[in-house]
């Protein structure tokens, strides 16, 4: 039986091997990263479907490389290229499991990372561990007021914030935290998820709402059976990725947590730093989802119904990375230089750790103010909702807009129809047409200028008519503006009462007909 995969593959063609947002994802089988003559050779696909690039030491854009897969090779000489153009390197497997990440090297101070495996002695892990969380609490509450539009929900995680200072344990801050989780993601049950319409007859029921972040076949988030779910495990992989990537750049060591136990295969300190950023993965599914429609050919269901996420997508999403790097890039220093703290030395006691991943004391050190680096992670391809073809603006594609638009003005023009029969409607045209009576009978034909006739307004007046907006003629006459449409269109013509106003809206006068008599 063939191993499981999260990124199907299927020889689909792709862009990957060109940077976009500066990440590149290599995916398939005989993956090949190496040097040849000073270039980075890159090379992916399957079977004949192969896809290839070179990229020089200057002008490359790379800043994030992504292998999806086991099948294939890098050399030491490629990974010392990587190091030299400060590119990092992230190794997933198929299930979205983090295998290896590797980045700019830093000289690290041993006393650093004792003082973070001294953490738990000297109570610093408390205070980080509690930190992380109240920020983590604190965005959640906003995701759910602002986004998910559900306030109970955002007043109750804030209640659970507020007992964070009554936390004196790891234990007592994870259970606050486990609380607020089940208050959270009960919000999200109902979030729905849509897919274009030519694919509803292929889309299970319960992909069409996010549902419950626990899966029913592990009792946990991982496999998780439907698409909102695997986008969030596969997006909380690719941050797991950068949170070990700015630990290792700060001289921090990745496994030794402060609020996560340590346990074999983790990464403990990684998991840590992610906490106050998860929401901020959180906001952006939500925003995508809310926004844009799902396509059924980015996702393949198991026959266990664990569902996975194809290739096409999953190079999408990894080239968020660089969002999600410079967004854990503040806790991680400021986790650094809270360590850094608790064993500073009486003779340099204002030394500070270096900023090296957010330039902050760099830039402040110039007398420029620092502005963190916001800018929002990229969203996949518009899709349109009805075919599923890729949109560059709006929800619909040409053809599906204007057979929507369609549908929806014969429906507008349905519930017009029933709108105008009813009493009200036929009390104010009953009144509107009571109103023109009375001024009819009211208007006497002496009024009217004996030059003012029929042949001058059918040749004169109704001519001009053409240059005069209908909101003109409505507000001259005193009619609505579809009668005055008519009226300018010449297929109705008003009652005498209103020539002498017409006339004087495009400037016929007796002057002016002796002129134009004269020329």
């Amino acid at each position: 039986m063939a191993a499981t995969k999260t990124v199907y593959q299927l020889p689909l063609s792709h862009n990957s091997l060109t940077p976009r947002h500066g990440v590149v994802t290599l995916f398939g089988y005989g993956i090949q990263v190496r040097v040849d003559r000073g270039h980075l050779l890159l090379e992916d696909g399957i079977g004949i479907d192969r896809h290839r690039n070179r990229f020089p030491r200057v002008g490359h854009g790379l800043k994030r490389l992504v292998v999806i897969g086991s099948d294939g090779m890098i050399s030491l000489t490629a990974l010392r290229w990587l190091a030299d153009q400060d590119i990092a390197f992230t190794f997933l497997e198929r299930d979205g499991t983090v295998l290896a990440t590797t980045g700019p090297v830093r000289p690290s101070d041993a006393r650093l990372k004792r003082a973070q495996s001294m953490a738990s002695q000297s109570g610093t892990a408390l205070q980080v561990a509690r930190q992380l969380i109240d920020k983590k609490l604190l965005a959640q509450e906003q995701v759910a007021r602002h986004k998910l539009l559900v306030s109970e929900t955002a007043d109750t995680i804030g209640r659970y914030r507020e007992e964070l200072t009554k936390a004196n344990t790891p234990e007592s801050i994870r259970l606050v935290e486990s609380l607020a989780a089940g208050a959270y993601w009960a919000a999200w049950r109902t979030l729905p998820i849509t897919f274009p319409r030519k694919d509803e007859q292929r889309v299970p029921a319960h992909w069409r709402v996010f549902g419950t972040r626990v899966s029913p076949l592990t009792g946990s988030p991982r496999l998780a059976v439907n698409p909102p779910n695997a986008i969030l495990n596969y997006l909380y992989a690719v941050l797991e990725s950068e949170s070990r990537l700015a630990a290792a750049a700060l001289g921090l060591d990745p496994g030794i947590g402060v609020l996560h136990v340590d346990t074999p295969a983790r990464d403990s300190l990684a998991c840590d730093l992610m906490e106050a950023v998860r929401p901020q993965v959180d906001g952006f599914l939500v925003d995508w989802v809310t926004r844009e429609t799902l396509k059924r050919e980015w996702f393949f269901e198991q026959r266990d119904g664990n569902c996975r996420l194809m290739a096409a997508l999953a190079v999408r999403l990894s080239e968020t990375a660089p969002t999600w790097g410079r967004a854990v890039a503040p806790f991680a220093e400021w986790l650094a230089q809270t360590l850094w703290t608790s064993i500073r030395r009486p003779t340099d006691p204002n030394r500070n750790l270096p900023t090296r991943l957010t330039q902050r004391r760099r830039i402040e050190g110039r007398g420029k103010e620092f502005i963190f680096d916001a800018n929002p992670a990229p969203y996949p391809e518009k899709i349109c909702s009805g075919c599923g073809t890729t949109t560059r603006t709006g929800r619909h594609c040409p053809k599906c807009g204007r057979a929507i638009s369609g549908e929806k003005l014969t429906e507008l023009a349905k519930l017009g129809r029933v709108a105008a029969q009813s009493p009200k409607a036929q009390k104010l045209r009953s009144e509107t047409q009571r109103l023109h009576e009375a001024a009819k009978r009211a208007w006497h034909s002496s009024a009217k200028p004996a030059w003012l006739n029929e042949g001058t307004y059918l040749e004169e007046i109704q001519s001009r008519l053409a240059a005069t907006t209908i909101f003109a003629l409505s507000s001259a006459l005193g009619v609505s503006e579809s009668y005055a449409a008519d009226i300018r269109a010449g297929r109705r013509r008003p009652h005498p009462r209103h020539w002498q106003a017409l006339a004087q809206l495009v400037g016929v006068s007796p002057l002016r007909l002796t002129l134009d008599e004269d020329l």
